[in-house]
């Protein structure tokens, strides 16, 4: 899957010998059941965005919701949508890159 090479190039990017002691990817299931998606963006160049979205639930089989604040990207949604959460943070990550295109997977 491309995300997940994207993922991982993201993540090597923000590598320095000090930021990947302190800052994590988590990706974790619920009990709900769905997928929670968390990851760690102080000492990012996203680390001051703050992003706001309001839940979207189409029914109980069809929700998500994420959001930037505090410096950390937050995730939710129900179990067809990690792939969906994941792509969100890339779209975003791509958007507020200073680094125009940095993470570019050819797509």
């Amino acid at each position: 899957m491309e995300i997940i090479k994207w993922l991982e190039d993201w993540y090597k990017l923000q590598c320095d010998g000090d930021w990947e002691h302190d800052h994590v990817i988590n990706i974790e299931t619920l009990d709900n059941p769905g997928w929670i998606v968390k990851i760690n963006l102080k000492d990012t160049e996203l680390e001051n965005l703050e992003l706001m979205v309001d839940d979207t639930e189409r029914s109980e089989e069809d929700w998500f919701h994420y959001r930037i604040k505090d410096s950390e990207y937050f995730a939710a949604g129900d179990p067809n949508k990690l792939l969906f959460l994941l792509e969100k943070f890339k779209e975003i990550a791509e958007m507020h890159s200073k680094k125009n295109n940095q993470f570019d997977d050819g797509n």
